[in-house]
C-alpha cells in the first residue's frame, strides 16, 4: 500500500545530534512529508564531507591509558559477534586490563520513523538482536539497549551510559551515511572533552575501506569499472584484506552478577508503526527470511553448492531464482563480507575471483558494487539525504499522477513485468534486482513521479533494504526500460509473470509480455487485468524531453 502521513526523510531539518541551523530543505511533489535539502546545500555538504570530519575526529581521539570497562556499540549493521572487526579490537582492549567487555545497541523509535524501515527488516534485525544477546550471555559479556525517546538525545544517552559504567574505551564500526556520521562526530566532541576515555570506530562493512582506490591521478574512482578492476587488484596484492577475526573472548563468571542489570536488558519490541498485517505475514516472512549468522551462512552453503555455477547463465532470469538472497544478512551485518568472500574462494579451490568459475566472478562483481556505493557515498554524502548523485535532476518538474502511484504500490499498472515486481515485493519484502531496476524506470520514467516516491517505498517494504544501495539503484537515467523487451528478454517463457500476475496464467505465447496489445479485445476484457495505465512509447520519449529540458536550465 502507499504510504501516507508520517513525516520522513533524510535531511537537516531534523538531523540527529548535530544538524546546522541554516539548513534548507524541499518538499517532494506528491508527498509533503517527505523532504530534502536543496541541491546548493548539498554541494556545500560534499565539499565539507561529514566523513573527512569524523576521521580527523578519532585521530585526536586515540589514547593508550589503561583500560577498565570496554564498550562495543552495535550498530544496525553489525549485528553478529564473528569476524566482526570492531567487536573483536573491544575485546582485545579488554583483555588488556582488569575490566569487563560490554556491548549495547542504541534503539532511537522516532530514528526508525524519521529514515523509515519495513516490519520485515525491523523484525529480521530484532530477531537477529535476541540471538546475539544469548551468545553473548553465554560468554558473561552483557548487551545492554538503551533508548533514546528523541532523537536529538542520542549523545546524551550514550555518554550517560559510558559514565555510569565506568567506559575507558568505546569501539564501533563505521557507517557511511550522514545523519550516522554526525550521530559519530557529536559522540567524538564529548569524548575530546573526557579525561582517560577514547572512541574508535572501525571500517567492517567492506574489504576495501572507501577512498582507498584510487584513480590515476590520485583521486577517488567515480566509475564502477576501473574501481571492479582495481579491487581484483588490490585484493589479490592484499589477501589479507579477506582475513577474519575470532569472536569475543568471554568475561569471568563474576560479570554477569556485576552488571546483572545491562544483562537484563530486552530486546526492543517491534514499533506500533511498524506491525505486520496478519500473524500469517510475520510467519511467511520468518520462514523465507530467517534470523541470525548461521541461518545466513547456511544460505551461502546451499548458493555455492547449487546455484553459484549457474549464476552468470541465468542471474538476470527471475523465474530460475538463482540469486543468493544473501541481501539481507549483509545490509544489517549479520554476515561478515570478508567471511563470506573467504569462503567462496575456498569452494573456487583457492583461485582469485576472476578466475576459476565464471559464476562465482559474476557474482562477486555484485558485491563489489556494494563496496563501491558505499565507497561512492563517501564521496558524495548528499546521496543519502534525499538528492540524486546528480544533482540537476532535483530540478526535473515531476508529475502529480496519484492513480498512477497507486497503481504502481499495488501492482496494477497493466504492465505485466512491472505488476509481477511490485507483487513479489509486497509478498515477499524482497525483489530481484533486475524487477527493481525496472519498477524504477517506470516509476521515474514512464509515470514521471519523483523517484524519491519509489525509494521511499522500498526503504517501507524491503526486508534488505540498504541506504547506500538503494539510493544508487533509484538514481534517475536517461535509460528508461522497454517493459516488454525486459519480459521478453529476462522472462522468455512468462513463468515469472505468471507466479506473480495469475490474472494471465492461461495466457499463451507472447502475448504474456503485452496483453493488451498482443491480444483481441474480447480475450483482454476476459483476463480480469487492467489496460495499461500509460502508453510506454510516449511516456519515454515525455521523459526524455523533460530531462532534457530540465536538467540544462538551472545552475547549481
Amino acid at each position: 500500500m502507499a504510504l501516507q502521513g508520517k513525516k520522513h526523510a533524510r535531511t537537516e531539518s531534523v538531523d540527529g545530534d548535530s544538524a546546522p541551523k541554516h539548513a534548507r530543505t524541499e518538499k517532494v511533489d506528491g508527498d509533503p512529508n517527505l523532504r530534502h535539502p536543496t541541491p546548493a546545500r548539498g554541494k556545500e555538504i560534499d565539499q565539507h564531507p561529514p566523513y573527512a570530519i569524523l576521521t580527523e575526529l578519532l585521530e585526536r581521539n586515540k589514547s593508550d591509558h589503561k583500560p577498565r570497562n570496554v564498550l562495543h556499540w552495535f550498530r544496525s549493521k553489525d549485528i553478529r559477534q564473528e569476524d566482526n572487526i570492531g567487536l573483536h579490537a573491544a575485546s582485545q582492549k579488554a583483555q588488556e586490563g582488569s575490566g569487563s567487555l560490554i556491548t549495547m545497541y542504541l534503539h532511537s523509535p522516532k530514528d526508525v520513523e524519521w529514515h523509515g524501515t519495513s516490519p520485515a527488516r525491523m523484525d529480521f534485525i530484532l530477531e537477529s538482536l535476541k540471538i546475539l544477546k544469548k551468545q553473548l550471555d553465554e560468554k558473561n559479556i552483557p548487551l545492554a539497549i538503551i533508548e533514546a525517546e528523541e532523537r536529538n538525545q542520542k549523545t546524551a544517552k550514550v555518554m550517560q551510559f559510558i559514565e555510569d559504567n565506568d567506559i575507558s574505551h568505546v569501539y564501533a564500526n563505521m557507517e557511511y551515511e550522514v545523519d550516522e556520521l554526525r550521530r559519530d562526530i557529536s559522540v567524538a566532541k564529548h569524548v575530546q572533552e573526557k579525561k582517560d576515555l577514547s572512541f574508535e570506530v572501525k571500517h567492517d562493512q567492506t574489504v576495501v575501506k572507501p577512498l582507498a582506490i584510487k584513480g590515476q591521478g590520485g583521486g577517488p574512482m567515480k566509475v564502477f569499472t576501473p574501481y571492479h578492476k582495481s579491487w581484483l587488484k588490490e585484493t589479490k596484492a592484499h589477501p589479507e584484506l579477506f582475513d577474519i577475526v575470532p569472536a569475543p573472548e568471554g568475561n569471568a563468571e563474576g560479570a554477569s552478577k556485576q552488571f546483572q542489570k545491562l544483562c537484563e536488558s530486552r530486546v526492543p519490541e517491534m514499533l506500533e508503526s511498524k506491525q505486520f498485517a496478519s500473524e500469517e505475514e510475520r510467519k511467511r516472512l520468518r520462514k523465507l527470511w530467517p534470523a541470525g549468522h548461521d541461518a545466513g551462512m547456511d544460505r551461502l552453503g546451499h548458493f555455492l553448492d547449487k546455484n553459484v555455477s549457474i549464476y552468470l547463465e541465468h542471474r538476470i532470469e527471475p523465474a530460475k531464482d538463482v540469486a543468493s538472497r544473501l541481501s539481507p544478512y549483509f545490509s544489517s551485518g549479520i554476515i561478515s563480507v570478508r567471511e563470506v568472500l573467504q569462503r567462496t574462494k575456498q569452494w573456487n579451490k583457492g583461485a582469485h575471483f576472476d578466475a576459476g568459475d565464471v559464476g562465482v566472478d559474476s557474482w562477486v562483481r555484485e558485491i563489489v558494487f556494494r563496496e563501491f556505493y558505499r565507497h561512492m557515498m563517501v564521496i558524495t554524502p548528499h546521496g543519502s539525504m534525499n538528492l540524486p548523485q546528480n544533482l540537476k535532476f532535483d530540478f526535473v518538474q515531476w508529475e502529480k499522477d496519484e492513480e498512477g502511484w497507486q497503481k504502481w504500490c499495488e501492482g496494477k499498472t497493466g504492465v505485466p513485468w512491472v505488476d509481477a515486481g511490485m507483487r513479489q515485493l509486497n509478498h515477499e519484502a524482497y525483489m530481484h534486482n533486475r524487477l527493481r531496476m525496472m519498477v524504477s524506470s517506470y516509476l521515474s520514467g514512464n509515470l514521471l513521479i519523483d523517484y524519491r516516491r519509489g525509494e521511499r517505498y522500498f526503504v517501507e517494504h524491503l526486508v534488505d533494504w540498504d541506504l547506500c544501495n538503494n539510493t544508487n539503484g533509484w538514481e534517475p537515467s536517461y535509460t528508461i526500460f522497454s517493459p516488454i523487451s525486459q519480459a521478453e528478454k529476462c522472462d522468455k517463457d512468462g513463468d515469472y509473470i505468471r507466479k506473480w500476475v495469475p490474472e494471465l496464467k492461461a495466457v499463451k505465447g507472447k502475448a504474456i509480455f503485452a496483453p493488451y496489445e498482443r491480444l483481441s479485445k474480447a480475450e483482454f476484457e476476459k483476463l480480469d487485468y487492467p489496460k495499461p495505465h500509460v502508453d510506454y512509447t510516449e511516456t519515454a520519449q515525455r521523459a526524455k524531453e523533460r530531462y532534457k529540458r530540465d536538467l540544462h536550465s538551472q545552475e547549481i
